[in-house]
């Protein structure tokens, strides 16, 4: 009984089952690409990847890929220098646009329409558009071939500024005033308050920004000259230009090595990607 009114709950039979058919065939072209490059990133060199002849389980597994793409390539440096610009840019993008956000979510100052304004437009152009001036004002600052060169252009993004903006005002007046009523200065209602309420939002900008930095291929390309300070991303294309590029098995291992960071980095915060803006503010 209990399971036929969870079921109502949901909908009509035919209904659910529609919807698990829709779910499954999206889950099938979002998983599906992935499932196939570590199947075949475990295949041996006997065994074919293209063609009739290939098959999606590997008749007998082995990471001798991966062991290659260690050997062979330095990814432990190409992965260490993702991790650090994914630090610099997930530290900056979390600390100053919640500090931003949080000013824009004042009242009562002159020129915030303005600055909000000019947020909205710097989001319309693409980074093509600016990349030869960016390009122009990094070198000038003696920044190419350099990790901070790379991460500097990239250090806030107008985006999350105006997530964070939304989260704020999003926490009800009342909560602020009783804070007041209590005698709490700008500081602890910040912290006391607010900063609970943006929990979700900081989610979602860590995991975001984390994303762009780790994936990120051409700025980082136009920037950096030495082999010892490329990402993952600049090692794995050099490694495709290579020799090792033949291979597709060890193409597919990097791509499968590349990818492990970002679901490792969503598994741990998903419980807290999830949580609402609502929920932060009342604690």
């Amino acid at each position: 009984m209990r399971v036929a009114a969870r079921l109502r709950g949901y909908g009509r039979p035919r209904e659910l089952v529609v919807r698990y058919v829709v779910l499954t065939l999206v889950l099938a072209l979002m998983v599906g690409p992935l499932l196939w490059q570590l199947l075949s990133s475990l295949k041996g060199d006997g065994e074919a990847i293209f063609g009739d002849a290939a098959g999606l389980i590997p008749r007998e597994p082995t990471l001798e890929a991966y062991q290659t793409v260690f050997d062979q390539a330095p990814m432990a440096r190409y992965m260490l220098n993702s991790l650090i610009m994914c630090a610099l840019t997930v530290t900056s993008q979390v600390i100053f646009p919640t500090l931003a956000g949080y000013m824009m979510s004042r009242q009562g100052w002159r020129g915030r329409k303005a600055v909000y304004a000019v947020l909205i437009v710097s989001m319309i152009f693409p980074f093509e558009s600016i990349m030869v001036s960016l390009f122009m004002m990094v070198r000038d600052a003696g920044l190419v071939d350099n990790l901070i060169g790379v991460w500097l252009p990239g250090a806030i993004a107008a985006v999350n500024v105006l997530i964070m903006r939304a989260t704020f005002d999003a926490v009800p007046d009342e909560v602020e005033d009783a804070a007041l009523l209590d005698g709490a200065n700008e500081w602890q209602r910040f912290t006391k308050i607010y900063l609970p309420a943006s929990v979700g939002a900081m989610m979602v900008v860590i995991i975001n920004s984390f994303i762009a930095a780790w994936d990120d291929f051409l700025w980082p390309f136009i920037v950096l000259r030495s082999e010892n300070l490329f990402t993952l991303t600049l090692g794995l294309s050099r490694m495709a230009e290579s020799s090792l590029g033949y291979d597709v098995r060890i193409v597919m291992a990097g791509s499968v090595i590349s990818i492990a960071p970002i679901l490792i980095l969503f598994i741990v915060l998903q419980r807290w990607f999830y949580k609402g803006v609502a929920e932060g503010a009342v604690k």
